[in-house]
């Protein structure tokens, strides 16, 4: 819309005392399209506004009673009229009434005998800018809002901030500390009833057939507060990492050496399971820029997912290899926007599978694989792996079918060397 276009239906107040200026006023104002109102001096212009608005006022000067300089006073006075544009008509030309004017609060001066064609680009012309100025106050205004919807987002924030932090605080203390003293009481009476039993070598049958079932539901008390404690340290840290995001200490790591040691440790528990893994990480992988302990943390999760949701006997693959921005469609949904070398590395196995629809909002807070029935637990490791690799700038992602398996796969950088 041109702004300086002919406002039609725009209201006009005419104040003049002469009758023959009126005249021309109306007549070509109105054949412009503009709703007028008219006054023959100070007084009932201000009357008539306490009952109508307008849009601009045309102000003849000298007038009886009122004159137009203390008419225009008057309006600039108050708030309710004082932005409303008040144009001069007069047939004064002194430089010090045209001064004497604006001081009170005018726009713009009309010298008599008036000219209709001037008229009415001076009327469009300050019409125009009152608009613009309406336009932007109203803006200022839903800025000034938004401001102050912000600012009230951000004490929310902060407030919710202080109470996860003593929820936080709580937690560690209230409940972690509990478990923790209990577990070290319950592995250290194992240790210790054993090296008694053996230490007694006289002791009867009777006595072992009663120390047994109570090593079993010790060991039992034991599984029971790791699972408490490894559930509490899961809350904590996610919560914490939604905060203040994931703390990383990252170093060059030999992705290989890593994972040799990960299967080592793990050979237990795929041993319970039945089930093998095959490790395939090469040894000659440049080194990547990454945290050792939180990407522990990260195959520990997928390999207990994949033991979790599976039957026994089933086939892990740990490998890895070196990938560029270009190669990295396993990983399906982002943006691969990095442009340098990255490591992709991958932990497959060969079960039940997952449809699309759980794939989608697998690394979502709280969600369980639809296998869970089988084990308890809140769904936290995979939402802090990804909270983790994307703390490292890399990025996670499962590809899977039912009776298919299912393949995650996330990337890290690989180490720059610095140039000497």
């Amino acid at each position: 819309m041109n702004e300086l276009a002919p406002h039609s239906k725009s209201t006009i107040l005419l104040v003049d005392d002469n009758p023959t200026n009126l005249g021309i006023l109306i007549d070509f104002l109105s054949n412009s399209g503009f709703r007028l109102l008219v006054a023959q001096d100070g007084e009932s212009a201000i009357q008539q506004i306490e009952y109508v608005l307008p849009d601009l006022i045309l102000l003849d000067v000298m007038m009886p009673g009122i004159g137009g300089y203390e008419t225009c006073r008057i309006l600039k006075e108050n708030e309710r009229t004082q932005d409303i544009p008040v144009i001069f008509m007069t047939a004064l030309t002194e430089t010090v009434d045209k001064v004497t004017g604006f001081n009170v609060g005018a726009v713009d001066y009309i010298t008599k005998p008036i000219q209709a064609e001037e008229v009415l680009v001076r009327i469009n012309t300050h019409l125009a800018l009152q608009n613009l100025r309406k336009r932007l106050q109203e803006q200022n205004q839903q800025l000034q809002q938004e401001i102050l919807e912000r600012q009230a987002a951000l004490r929310e924030r902060e407030k919710a901030e202080e109470t996860l932090r003593i929820f936080l605080h709580s937690v560690s203390h209230d409940l972690r500390n509990p478990v923790t003293g209990m577990l070290m009481v319950l592995k250290n009476v194992l240790s210790r009833q054993w090296s008694v039993v053996s230490e007694q070598e006289s002791a009867t049958t009777d006595n072992i057939q009663e120390i047994v079932p109570l090593r079993a539901i010790l060991e039992r008390m034991e599984m029971s507060c790791d699972r408490q404690l490894n559930l509490i340290n899961s809350l904590v840290e996610t919560h914490a990492s939604e905060v203040w995001g994931v703390p990383l200490e990252c170093q060059p790591l030999l992705l290989h050496t890593l994972t040799e040691k990960l299967v080592t440790q793990w050979e237990p528990m795929l041993t319970k399971n039945q089930a093998t893994l095959k490790h395939l990480v090469p040894a000659n992988l440049p080194p990547s820029w990454a945290d050792p302990n939180q990407l522990w943390r990260v195959f520990e999760n997928l390999i207990a997912n994949s033991l979790k949701h599976n039957p026994p006997g089933i086939t892990l693959t740990i490998s890895a290899e070196v990938v560029t921005k270009d190669n990295l469609e396993l990983l399906g949904n982002q943006d691969n926007s990095q442009s340098q070398i990255m490591l992709r590395c991958c932990v497959a196995d060969d079960g039940v599978g997952m449809t699309s629809e759980q794939c989608a909002n697998l690394f979502e807070l709280y969600t369980r694989g639809a296998a869970t029935r089988r084990t308890t637990g809140l769904g936290l490791g995979l939402y802090l792996s990804r909270q983790i690799i994307t703390a490292h700038g890399g990025e996670i992602g499962v590809i899977s079918s039912p009776n298919a398996g299912a393949t995650f796969c996330f990337t890290l950088p690989v180490f720059a060397s610095p140039i000497i």
